[in-house]
């Protein structure tokens, strides 16, 4: 298998490979035969896995999932009912696993009462073993790596999740489909699981506090190595950066540098396998500049974002939260179409609870329980919108805004939209699922949830306005949609919209604009 791995990481990287890349089936699959218990059907097959209810077989009408508690099964492949040990896999970004996973399993474990016990695996990594009355009923692997190879391991049958620090990339979303997993672009087929960000850090006597996504980006390419060039010293820039390959630096590439626009220098650049390490490293070289997750800081000090319109975006925790920053960086769960064990399944809705809201604040990164902030919270927001307002018209619009949000309370959940489309990002669309199940529970009965749109500054404000109300019923209607099961009748749902009335970032950019096309919701 691990040569196959190898062959599914190559083929994410060399054009044309994909077409003669064969995929792999269950390892170590053996034949059965699965009979009704009045002997009436009989199906025979591979036994493809098992997860404590239901047997997955490859039979002559394709992949079959059938419960067990209706059939007999007979042949060497056959598991055992009462002995059965829940195994789940999980590979990606090391900064989830080597601190985060970790504490939400045993987390997890305390709430149900299951002794956990921690190992290390032969090949790197931890095993979690879970247990109940002094029987095993449980054993989670993590193997922390990058984002990179947690796809490839997905995808050669090494792990049944990736918890990733970026998006499916298309080519890994078409060998998932070669492969039987379906379509890991699916709403259903991934979450996040937490928010985290990049931010740029310099040593503490660096007098450099601010500087601009295009200087950043500059910087990156390699077209800016002075530190003259962002007003501070005559000196060379050292950049600090982790592996090559990590979901971190596929996050900074996607968001700053947009390829092909732009391409990562490679020359000059310190390298660093943690990101502690990275930390530590920027902390005590006073010309250097690196890039880390707000988790993991460390002594280092963050530098703010600013643009020449003048507006300053801090990484702040809320600022994170609702993704005004806009470096924020979603922590994904990719999951494939098949069937994980039950205990697997009652773990990844347990990440969902309070419980793992607050493990995974304890860890240093940003939760996913909704907040509601006053219009006076939110920082430059306001003075944002302020500056921006041109005339009578854009003075009444503001006045309308505030006399709108003021006696409203904002939700910390934001969606904002792929570039150059009209469809939501992974990230919002994620949100949606969010926001529904907690229509489904009830959470906001008795309240109002006003969908506001927003809009970049480009064009006319007229059709700025028409473009973002446009946005906000779409982001409703999507909400509703996916809230199945919720009794909206006593939820009152509406929508409306200040077009570019309070952007967050400058128009001058293209991730300035992303930023600013945004729908909020707003809660009375």
């Amino acid at each position: 298998m691990r040569q196959v791995r190898a062959a599914i990481l190559a083929a994410l990287f060399i054009p044309g490979a994909l077409s003669g890349l064969l995929l792999p089936t269950m390892a170590e699959a053996q034949d059965v035969i699965l009979r009704s218990r009045d002997g009436g059907i009989e199906l025979s097959g591979t036994m493809l896995g098992f997860d404590g209810e239901f047997y997955r077989i490859d039979t002559r009408y394709g992949d079959l999932t059938v419960d067990s508690s209706g059939v007999v099964c007979e042949g060497v492949g056959c598991p055992s009912l009462t002995d059965f040990v829940a195994e789940l896999r999980i590979s990606g970004a090391a900064t989830m696993g080597d601190l985060l996973m970790p504490a939400l399993i045993e987390s997890f474990a305390q709430r149900n009462e299951y002794s956990a016990e921690r190992s290390t695996l032969a090949e790197g990594g931890t095993r979690i073993t879970l247990g109940d009355g002094g029987r095993v009923i449980g054993r989670f692997d993590i193997a922390p790596s990058t984002t990179d190879e947690g796809f490839a391991d997905l995808l050669a049958d090494e792990a049944d999740i990736v918890v990733a620090l970026r998006e499916v990339r298309p080519a890994e979303l078409d060998l998932a489909r070669q492969a039987g997993l379906g379509d890991l672009g699916q709403p259903n087929r991934s979450r996040v699981l937490a928010l985290d960000a990049l931010i740029p850090v310099v040593a503490p006597e660096n007098p450099v506090t601010s500087v601009s996504m295009s200087d950043l980006a500059g910087v990156l390419s390699g077209r800016i190595d002075s530190w003259q060039d962002l007003g501070g010293p005559d000196a060379p820039i050292v950049l600090h950066l982790p592996p090559e390959g990590s979901g971190l630096v596929q996050a900074l590439e996607d968001q700053l540098l947009q390829p092909p626009a732009l391409s990562l220098r490679g020359t000059d650049t310190l390298r660093h396998a943690s990101a502690a390490a990275l930390a530590s490293a920027v902390a005590g070289d006073p010309f250097g500049l690196g890039f880390v997750s707000a988790a993991e800081v460390g002594n280092a000090r963050p530098v703010v974002l600013t643009g020449s319109c003048g507006f300053h975006l801090s990484g702040t925790r809320q600022a994170i939260k609702t993704e005004d920053y806009p470096l924020t960086m979603p922590v994904f769960v990719y999951m494939p179409a098949r069937r994980l064990p039950k205990l697997a399944r009652e773990f990844l809705e347990f990440t969902r609870s309070e419980p793992a809201q607050i493990v995974i604040r304890r860890a240093g990164f940003v939760d996913q329980t909704p907040e509601e902030l006053a219009l006076d919270e939110q920082g430059d927001r306001l003075a944002n919108a302020i500056s921006i307002a041109e005339g009578e018209a854009g003075l009444a619009e503001l006045k309308r805004l505030v006399a709108t949000l003021a006696p409203m309370r904002r939700l910390t959940t934001s969606f904002r939209f792929e570039p150059g489309s009209s469809g939501l990002d992974a990230r919002s669309r994620s949100n949606v699922q969010q926001l529904a199940r907690s229509l489904e529970l009830g959470e906001f009965d008795g309240r109002t949830l006003v969908f506001i749109g927003f809009s970049d500054g480009e064009g006319p404000s007229e059709a700025n306005l028409m473009i973002s109300a446009e946005r906000a019923g779409a982001v409703r209607d999507a909400v509703i949609a996916a809230a199945e099961t919720a009794d909206l009748a006593g939820i009152t749902l509406e929508t409306d919209a200040f077009g570019e009335a309070m952007p967050m970032a400058c128009d001058e950019t293209v991730w300035g604009r992303e930023v600013n096309r945004r729908v909020e919701v707003w809660l009375r």
